[in-house]
């Protein structure tokens, strides 16, 4: 079945969100700026314009598997990473060093990158970017643990994609389990940096 893109985006500035700074998140935002400029060079108006959100600050364990040096530890993820991005790009992207939560806004975002650890966190965020009162066009949920992972691109049932049967399923409907706070585990972080190493959540 053939996707097509909303003409909505092409037109103006692609609006992303990305909900977590940490390996994942901080793995796919290096890769948006080259996404930005090849945008630019193929005609688009505007490019990306991202936002970064996350509510944790950098802590020893996580300069030792993700890219964070022991200069950065005490300051907001979100903060490091945008700031980094700006810096070295000369963009004007945006840190938001907030959890996502149920009040957080989706009213301006066009695509949703979610690099979640817990199921909780991302069954608020399948809340958020479902239904009438949401206009996110797209949803990409990364995540991984000891043995494996997923990557799925979906596009939320919500006033911007009608029910049909080209949109492409969310992870929170292709599998149900990853939504689910009952599987999570404590949520306790790893005490040590070979526990990080060796541990990942869903």
């Amino acid at each position: 079945m053939a996707h097509h893109l909303s003409p909505e985006l092409i037109r103006r500035p692609v609006r992303v969100l990305v909900v977590g700074c940490g390996g994942n998140g901080s793995a796919i935002t290096a890769g948006l700026p080259y996404l930005h400029q090849a945008m630019l060079a193929h005609g688009h108006p505007g490019g990306l314009e991202v936002t970064l959100m996350d509510g944790d600050i950098v802590s020893p364990t996580n300069c030792v598997r993700q890219p964070f040096s022991q200069a950065e530890i005490g300051h907001s993820k979100a903060v490091v990473l945008v700031s980094r991005m700006n810096l070295f790009w000369g963009l004007k992207w945006h840190a938001v060093p907030e959890h996502f939560s149920a009040q957080t806004s989706v009213d301006r975002v066009d695509a949703l990158i979610g690099c979640v650890d817990s199921r909780a966190a991302r069954k608020a965020i399948a809340q958020k970017v479902t239904g009438p009162r949401s206009g996110v066009s797209f949803w990409l949920d990364l995540g991984n643990h000891a043995t494996g992972g997923q990557f799925v691109l979906g596009q939320p049932w919500n006033w911007e994609n009608k029910r049909s049967a080209t949109r492409l399923r969310t992870v929170a409907e292709l599998f149900p389990e990853l939504v689910d706070p009952s599987l999570d585990n404590d949520g306790l972080p790893s005490c040590s940096a070979v526990e990080a190493l060796e541990r990942q959540l869903y």
